[in-house]
C-alpha cells in the first residue's frame, strides 16, 4: 500500500494497522487536508495542527467507542473526527446542518461528551471513571487537556478529588505553553521549568531507581534516609501532580508516535491516576501558524495562508480603545481579562499600562471576584469576558459583586449569536441570567459611538454594570452621544410612528428600522433605540405604546426570560397593548453563519415586516420565534 493514507482510514481499527513510518505519513495527509479545508470554512486551526501525532498514537492504542477518550475544550479533535468515519462530511465543517467544530456526541459514538468550553475534562472522566467501576464494567478513560485550560479551577478541584479516590484514569496534559495567547501564572511558569530541560524524565527514572536502592538500618539512619529521599523526591520533575495523588510521566515529545503509544500504554497499564505529560507545537506544519500561533489560533475562509492583516472597527476594538483613552485621564482604572486579551479588544491596554492590565488565564469566576476585591479598595475595575464565558462566573457576579453593589464594569463581548462556533459559544442569554440580579445595570448599544459613551458613563456609576456588545464591526454615528453622570441612559426615538412601534437593542436597530422604512405607506411604524435593558426608560415606552395597535420587541437573545420578557413584565397591567417578542425560543441555537441563524429564526427585516403586517388585522397576543429548523 503507498500514499493515499487517509483515504483507506475509515474508523480508528484502521489505524492500528499502520506502522509507525505509515503512520507518520498518515500525519502529514492529515495535516495538509485540515489546513486546505479551513482555507474554505475557518475553524481552529492552530490548536489541531499540534494534536495530530498525539491524536493517532491515543487511537493506535486505545480502542474507542469502548475505551473514552475526553477532550477539553475540544476545538483541537478535527484529526479525531477524521479517523472515526467523518472525513466524508469534513467539508461541512462548521457549516449550517454540518459537522461541529467540537465533539458532539449525537454526531459520532466516538465523541463521548460535549464540549466547547475549557477545564472540563477531568471532571467528566472522573465521573465515567467512576461510573464504570461501580458498574463493574472495564473500560479505560483518557481526558486529554492544554496547559491553558489547566489554568481554570474546575480542572483542579478534578484533579484533586481523582486524587483522593485513586481511580484509574489517565490525564495527558498536552503542553504548548499556549491557550489562545500565551500562558500565564506560576502554574505555566513551573511547566516551562519541566519543559525546557527534556533530560529531566530520564532524572526522575534514575533517581527513583536510586531511592529504592537506599538500606533503612537502624531508626536514625531511617529517619535520615527518609528525610534524604523526599529532598530528592521534590527535585524531581511533576512533583506537584504526584502530591495531588497522581503517577507522573514524562515529558514525552507529542510528535514522536512511537514513544507517545509506549507512554501511553505504560500509562493506562500502570493503573491509578497517571498524568501524561507531553508538549507540542501548536500551529506544527503550518509556517504562519508556527511563527504566530496567536493569530492563526482560530482563522476564518481564506485566512490561513494570507499574512495580511484585515482592519476593520469592532466593537471589541472600540472597547479597547475608549478604554485606553479613559485610562490616561483616570489612574484608578484597570482591566482584567481570562486568557483573551486580543479577542477582548485589550492588547493594545496591556501595551499601555502592562502594571494595570491582568490576564488571570482561564478563570472567569477568579477574574470578577479579583474585580470586587479591587473595587472595593478603591480601583475602577473593567472585565472583558464572551458572553458565553461569563457564564461561567455567575456566582460571583452575584455573591462578590452585585450583593455588595461594587462598581465593576463588565464588557460583556460576542453577545448574541457567532455563527460557526455554534451552540457552546452564542451568547444568547446573558440578558436573562443578568436581568435577574438586583444592582444590575445592562447596557445595549446600537454603534461603536453609543458603547464608547456608554463605557464613560458606567466608571461614573456607583454599582456594577455590564455593556452586551455582538461580535463584528461597528458603526459610528457622526453625532457623538453623550449621557449624563447622575441619570439612567434614556431610549431614543429613531423613527416616529402611529401604527406600531419596534423596540430593539444593540445592532437589531438596523433591522427594526429597515423594515420600518419597507412597511411605509402601508404601516406607520416608529423605531425605538433601548440602549438600557435595565433599569428601563419605562415612563417613555408606555407613552409610546399607549397609542399603537401593537408592539413589537426585537433581540438577538433567548426570548425566555430575555429584553422582551422585560416589556411584557412592564406592560402587563396596561390595557389594550399587544406585545410581539421576536427573538430565539427554547431551544439551543445551532452553527451556521449569523446571517443564516437570523433568517431561520425570525430575526431578519423581511420576518419583522410579515409579522407587523400580521398583527396589524388584530390577531391575539403570542410570542414570535421560528420553530427548531
Amino acid at each position: 500500500m503507498h500514499g493515499n493514507w487517509l483515504d483507506r482510514v475509515n474508523s480508528p481499527e484502521d489505524i492500528k494497522k499502520l506502522d509507525i513510518h505509515n503512520l507518520e505519513l498518515l500525519a502529514a495527509e492529515i495535516r495538509t487536508h485540515i489546513i486546505s479545508t479551513i482555507e474554505k470554512t475557518g475553524g481552529h486551526l492552530g490548536a489541531n495542527l499540534g494534536v495530530v501525532e498525539l491524536t493517532l498514537a491515543l487511537h493506535s492504542v486505545l480502542s474507542t467507542p469502548k475505551d473514552k477518550i475526553i477532550w477539553d475544550v475540544g476545538h483541537q479533535c478535527y484529526t479525531h473526527k477524521l479517523i472515526t468515519g467523518r472525513k466524508d462530511r469534513f467539508h461541512q465543517l462548521r457549516q449550517w446542518e454540518g459537522l461541529s467544530g467540537f465533539p458532539l456526541p449525537r454526531e459520532s459514538e466516538h465523541d463521548h461528551f460535549g464540549v466547547g468550553h475549557s477545564s472540563t475534562s477531568i471532571s467528566a472522566a472522573a465521573g465515567m471513571a467512576i461510573a464504570r467501576d461501580l458498574k463493574g464494567e472495564h473500560y479505560r478513560v483518557v481526558a486529554v487537556i492544554g496547559d491553558g485550560a489547566l489554568t481554570g479551577g474546575m480542572a483542579f478541584e478534578a484533579l484533586c478529588h481523582i486524587g483522593s479516590l485513586g481511580k484509574d484514569l489517565v490525564v495527558i496534559l498536552n503542553d504548548n505553553a499556549m491557550s489562545i495567547t500565551n500562558n500565564v501564572g506560576a502554574l505555566s511558569d513551573y511547566l516551562g521549568r519541566i519543559r525546557s530541560d527534556s533530560t529531566l524524565y530520564k532524572a526522575r527514572e534514575d533517581l527513583s531507581l536510586f531511592l529504592r536502592k537506599v538500606p533503612l538500618v537502624g531508626k536514625p539512619l531511617a529517619r535520615l534516609a527518609h528525610k534524604f529521599k523526599i529532598t530528592l523526591k521534590n527535585m524531581l520533575p511533576g512533583q506537584l501532580f504526584e502530591d495531588l495523588g497522581f503517577a507522573y510521566l514524562g515529558p514525552f515529545d507529542g510528535h514522536n508516535i512511537a514513544r507517545l503509544q509506549k507512554a501511553i500504554r505504560a500509562g493506562v497499564e500502570r493503573g491509578g491516576p497517571v498524568l501524561l505529560h507531553v508538549y507540542t507545537q501548536k500551529g506544527r506544519g503550518h509556517v504562519l501558524a508556527e511563527e504566530d500561533p496567536e493569530r492563526y489560533h482560530g482563522v476564518g475562509p481564506l485566512k490561513v495562508v494570507s499574512n495580511s492583516k484585515r482592519e476593520t472597527l469592532s466593537y471589541s476594538r472600540v472597547f479597547g480603545n475608549t478604554l485606553m483613552t479613559l485610562a490616561e485621564q483616570n489612574k484608578n482604572i484597570v482591566a482584567i481579562t481570562a486568557a483573551m486579551p486580543d479577542g477582548t479588544g485589550l492588547s493594545g491596554f496591556a501595551k499601555r499600562f502592562p502594571e494595570r492590565f491582568f490576564d488571570v488565564g482561564i478563570a472567569e469566576q477568579h477574574a470578577l471576584t479579583l474585580a470586587g476585591g479591587m473595587a472595593k479598595e478603591g480601583l475602577r475595575p473593567v472585565v472583558a469576558i464572551y458572553s458565553t464565558f461569563l457564564q461561567r462566573g455567575y456566582d460571583q457576579i452575584i455573591h462578590d459583586l452585585a450583593l455588595q453593589n461594587l462598581p465593576v464594569v463588565i464588557g460583556v463581548d460576542r453577545a448574541g449569536v457567532v455563527g460557526d462556533d455554534g451552540p457552546t459559544h452564542h451568547g444568547v442569554f446573558d440578558i436573562s441570567f443578568l436581568r435577574a440580579i438586583p444592582n444590575m445595570t445592562i447596557l445595549a448599544p446600537r454603534t461603536g459611538s453609543e458603547l464608547a459613551a456608554m463605557l464613560s458613563w458606567a466608571f461614573e456609576q456607583t454599582g456594577p454594570v455590564a455593556i452586551r456588545y455582538p461580535r463584528g464591526s461597528a458603526g459610528v454615528e457622526h453625532l457623538e452621544p453623550h449621557f449624563e453622570p447622575g441619570t439612567p441612559i434614556p431610549a431614543s426615538i429613531v423613527k416616529n410612528g402611529h401604527d406600531a412601534v419596534i423596540l430593539a437593542i444593540g445592532p437589531m436597530v438596523e433591522v427594526a428600522l429597515e423594515a420600518a422604512r419597507q412597511l411605509e405607506p402601508e404601516c406607520s411604524c416608529g423605531v425605538v433605540n433601548i440602549r438600557s435593558i435595565k433599569p428601563l426608560d419605562g415612563s417613555l415606552l408606555r407613552r409610546l405604546a399607549s397609542n399603537k395597535k401593537c408592539v413589537l420587541t426585537l433581540e438577538d437573545h433567548a426570548l425566555a426570560g430575555g429584553f422582551g420578557s422585560s416589556i411584557l413584565e412592564l406592560f402587563r397591567e396596561e390595557q389594550g397593548i399587544r406585545v410581539e417578542c421576536i427573538g430565539y425560543p427554547d431551544t439551543f441555537v445551532p452553527q451556521g453563519s449569523i446571517q443564516r441563524l437570523h433568517d431561520e429564526y425570525g430575526l431578519s427585516v423581511q420576518h419583522v415586516v410579515q409579522t407587523i403586517r400580521k398583527l396589524l388585522p388584530g390577531r391575539p397576543l403570542k410570542a414570535v420565534a421560528r420553530k427548531d429548523p
